[in-house]
């Protein structure tokens, strides 16, 4: 019953991690050199950013929830809170307090942080409340910097994750003291990793920003390029002639005349200005004015507008270049882009919700009931459904009796058109008083 092959060796040194690493071969992109260069990309550049903007936001935007199918009560509410998320077809129960605690939202952003440096790694921490229940304070994040190694099993399996020790500065009292602390090691059973495009034991995964990192490196030579040129042609270069010399001077005297001129010429072309104060006394004969570049210019817009399009389309946003000034296509086609855009954003929600469903979810319920208790599921939002469920369209489909009405289809009506979830307000019948024993009235009888 046990695996005969392998999909790695035991990881040790540099040389087995770049070699997990989808053997990359470009040294700047080789880890951990790999996360200056992408957390340059995604800062430094409006178009990168306008992208992981894009594919982030919509999936960070949208209502994730659980299922509580098959699942008792307890249990789903139970993690419903831990997680700060709602249960399908049941009102929200807010937390009586937020600071402290875990946060959805801020969990979602960096576990998204996987498309930039191609994995994201957190630590879960527990706490234990009165009743001897486990609760989930926490996912903390390790930021990719941090990280010194991954250790793998021979079939691929993560072992541990391993920390770089650090050095703080002099103690209050004792500048000559520094506090460090050693490299951390934590294991499996400890930890929530996220890794895009994972193949066999890379952990390390591949960024989103792979492919477009060529387009970037050129897009940012061709910018320094064009600020040079507008910088040394785009004012106008200022020339100063100088008047003839005398007629009647001798060579060593021409010379002379000469040389001065030039010098008060450079100093004239250095310092004009534009302004009402502004001017330039020359002599008779001199001249002074300022010439542009003659000859045609290369049009670099053009390839900066190439590059920009070509790191959309590593992400399948071709769409994000449409409507400008200078851009080539119908709308048309950008609904075309659009829908292919939204389906790779909903395969990255199923992404996320696997990995927090095994990893976070379920090891949550294990720490609580055990293996054997049925969990809630993460269900991921639906980006940019195909078929909206118009008023209209509920109305024919169910007056023609292709779906009928029951209050799971409320549910999830209510939910599509951003109603209050129902809530029956039917008042209880109120108990009658009970009779006195000691009492010697007989009841009324009814009219």
């Amino acid at each position: 019953m046990a695996e005969i092959g392998y999909q790695t060796a035991p990881l040790q040194g540099w040389a087995g991690m770049l070699a997990e690493a989808a053997a990359e071969t470009n040294p700047e992109l080789q880890w951990p050199q790999s996360n200056i260069v992408y957390d340059r990309m995604r800062r430094e550049d409006p178009q990168v950013m306008s992208v992981l903007r894009a594919v982030t936001l919509p999936i960070q935007e949208t209502e994730w929830q659980l299922d509580d199918s098959g699942v008792r009560p307890e249990v789903a509410q139970h993690v419903a809170d831990d997680l700060g998320l709602a249960i399908k077809g049941q009102p929200r129960k807010a937390p009586l307090r937020t600071k402290g605690r875990f946060s959805w939202d801020e969990f979602l952003r960096l576990a998204l942080l996987e498309l930039v440096f191609g994995h994201s790694v957190f630590e879960q921490v527990y706490s234990i409340d009165a009743f001897g229940r486990a609760h989930l304070s926490k996912l903390a994040w390790r930021p990719p910097r941090t990280i010194e190694s991954f250790d793998v099993a021979a079939d691929g399996g993560l072992v541990s994750v391993r920390q770089h020790g650090v050095a703080f500065g002099p103690s209050v009292g004792r500048s000559n003291f520094i506090n460090a602390i050693a490299g951390v090691r934590i294991p499996v059973d400890r930890l929530v990793v996220y890794v895009n495009e994972r193949e066999g034991a890379n952990w390390i995964g591949v960024s989103l920003l792979r492919a477009a990192y060529k387009m970037w490196l050129l897009k940012d030579r061709t910018l320094r390029v064009q600020a040079l040129a507008a910088e040394r042609n785009g004012l106008g270069l200022p020339v100063y002639t100088s008047a003839p010399p005398p007629d009647n001077a001798s060579y060593e005297q021409k010379k002379q005349w000469l040389d001065d001129e030039i010098a008060r010429g450079l100093a004239i072309a250095k310092g004009a200005r534009a302004g009402d104060a502004a001017g330039a006394s020359l002599p008779h004969g001199a001249t002074f004015r300022f010439e542009g570049v003659t000859g045609k210019v290369p049009d670099l817009d053009k390839q900066i507008r190439y590059y920009d399009e070509q790191i959309a389309r590593a992400v399948l946003a071709n769409f994000l270049n449409l409507g400008g000034d200078n851009s080539t296509g119908s709308y048309a086609l950008g609904d075309t882009f659009a829908n292919f855009f939204t389906n790779s954003l909903n395969a990255l929600a199923r992404h996320i919700a696997t990995t927090t469903q095994q990893h976070v979810i379920e090891d949550l319920v294990d720490a609580n009931w055990g293996p054997n208790e049925p969990a809630p599921r993460l269900v991921p939002p639906k980006i940019g459904a195909e078929h909206p469920a118009t008023a209209e369209a509920i109305r024919a489909l169910l007056d023609s009796g292709a779906v009928r009405w029951d209050p799971a289809l409320e549910a999830h009506l209510r939910g599509l058109y951003g109603l209050p979830v129902r809530v029956d307000t039917t008042p209880e019948p109120t108990p009658e008083p009970a009779a006195d024993p000691d009492s010697t009235e007989e009841p009324e009888e009814a009219a």
